[in-house]
C-alpha cells in the first residue's frame, strides 16, 4: 500500500490531512538512519580487505605467539569504552587523553604497532575505506583462530571515533581484582549475560599476566593451590620484580583451549578475577561445563565475541575512517 500524498490545493479542502501529513514526514525526519553491520561491507570497496588483515596478522603472531591474546585483550577493551570505535588506539593530544593510560592499559595493553602495521598494508589497497575499529574486530577473531581458537563471521561497517575517554576506561574495564558480582554488573552493563562474561574471560586460556597483578593472591589468598601458589611464588617476589610475566596457563600458555577452565577448578587460576568465576558462586556450573566441553567453550566464545562487537559501534555517517589509527584526521 502506497503513501497518500496530500497535494497543496488539498490542504483547504482538508487541512486536517495537510496537518498530519506534514507532522509524518516531519517526524520521518527526525528519526536518525539506523546502518546496519554486515558481513559482505566490504565486498564491493575493498575486496581485498579480509585477506590483508589476515595475512599480516598471521605474520606478527609468527613472530611473537603472546601478540594473539593482546589483539583480543584490544578489541575487547576497545569495546568496553564508548563502543566498538576504535577509541582505544587514539594517542594522547592536545585534544585527547587516551585510554592507554588508564590503569587497566597502562603498560599493559600492546598490540598497536601490529595494528598500525595492519592499517598501512589496507590503506596500500584501498585508502580511506577500512576503519581501525573493524581493523580490531577481524584482527581478534584472525588471532584466534592462528592460536588454534574458534572463528566466527565479523559484522563489519564500525566507524572510528574522533573521541577518547580515559576516565570511561577508567571505570568501564575490569580489574584483576573485581569480584564475581562486580563483574557481572560490569557485563551486564554493555548487554552481556553471565554465560558472555565467563566465555570471554576464557581468553585467558593464552597470554600473560605481570607479577604485580597476581602477588597478592600466590602470597595472601587461601582460594588457592598450595603448590601452584609456591610455583608463581618462585617468579614473583613479595617486593619488587611487578614487571616479572607468568603464563595465565601454565599447561598449554600458547594455545586457545579450555585449560583455562580446568585450571579454575583445581584452584589454579592465576588472577583473583580468574578463580572468582569457580568459587561457590553463580557461575560455577558454567566453568565445570566449559572445562568438559571444549565445543561448547568454542561455541559460546565465538558468539559472545560478535554480541561484543555489536556494542554502540558508529554507523553511517558518525564517526570518520582514520588514515592513521593513532590520530584524528
Amino acid at each position: 500500500m502506497g503513501l497518500h500524498v496530500v497535494r497543496p490545493t488539498s490542504c483547504f479542502r482538508n487541512p486536517i490531512a495537510c496537518v498530519l501529513a506534514t507532522m509524518f514526514w516531519l517526524l520521518l525526519l527526525t528519526i536518525p538512519s539506523q546502518a546496519h553491520l554486515s558481513p559482505t561491507f566490504y565486498q564491493n570497496t575493498c575486496p581485498r580487505a579480509l585477506t590483508t588483515i589476515r595475512t599480516a596478522i598471521r605474520t606478527a603472531i609468527a613472530r611473537e605467539r603472546r601478540m594473539a591474546a593482546s589483539l583480543v585483550r584490544l578489541h575487547f577493551h576497545d569495546c568496553f569504552v564508548q563502543g566498538c570505535d576504535g577509541s582505544v588506539l587514539l594517542d594522547d593530544s592536545p585534544s585527547i587523553e587516551s585510554e592507554q593510560n588508564a590503569p587497566q592499559n597502562f603498560e599493559s595493553a600492546r598490540g598497536f604497532e601490529v595494528i598500525d602495521d595492519v592499517k598501512s598494508q589496507v590503506e596500500n589497497v584501498c585508502p580511506g575505506v577500512v576503519s581501525c575499529a573493524d581493523i580490531l574486530a577481524v584482527a581478534a577473531r584472525d588471532a584466534s583462530v592462528y592460536v588454534g581458537g574458534p572463528t566466527w563471521t565479523v559484522k563489519l561497517g564500525r566507524r572510528d571515533s574522533t573521541t577518547a575517554s580515559q576516565s570511561q576506561a577508567a571505570s568501564n574495564l575490569p580489574r584483576f581484582t573485581d569480584s564475581l558480582e562486580t563483574l557481572l554488573d560490569s557485563f551486564s552493563s554493555k548487554g552481556l549475560n553471565a554465560r558472555d562474561m565467563v566465555a570471554l574471560s576464557g581468553a585467558h586460556t593464552i597470554g600473560q599476566a605481570a607479577c604485580a597483578t597476581f602477588r597478592d593472591r600466590v602470597y595472601n589468598e587461601s582460594n588457592i593451590d598450595a603448590g601452584f601458589a609456591s610455583t608463581r611464588r618462585r617468579g614473583c617476589p613479595s617486593v619488587g620484580g611487578d614487571g616479572n610475566l607468568a603464563p595465565l596457563d601454565l599447561v598449554t600458555p600458547n594455545s586457545f583451549d579450555n585449560n583455562y577452565f580446568k585450571n579454575l577448578i583445581q584452584r589454579k587460576g592465576l588472577l583473583q578475577s580468574d578463580q572468582v568465576l569457580f568459587s561457590g558462586g553463580s557461575t560455577d556450573g558454567i566453568v565445570t561445563e566449559y572445562s568438559k566441553n571444549r565445543a561448547t567453550f568454542n561455541s559460546d566464545f565465538a558468539a559472545a565475541m560478535v554480541k561484543m562487537g555489536d556494542i554502540s559501534p558508529l554507523t553511517g555517517t558518525s564517526g570518520q575512517i582514520r588514515r592513521l589509527c593513532g590520530v584524528v584526521n
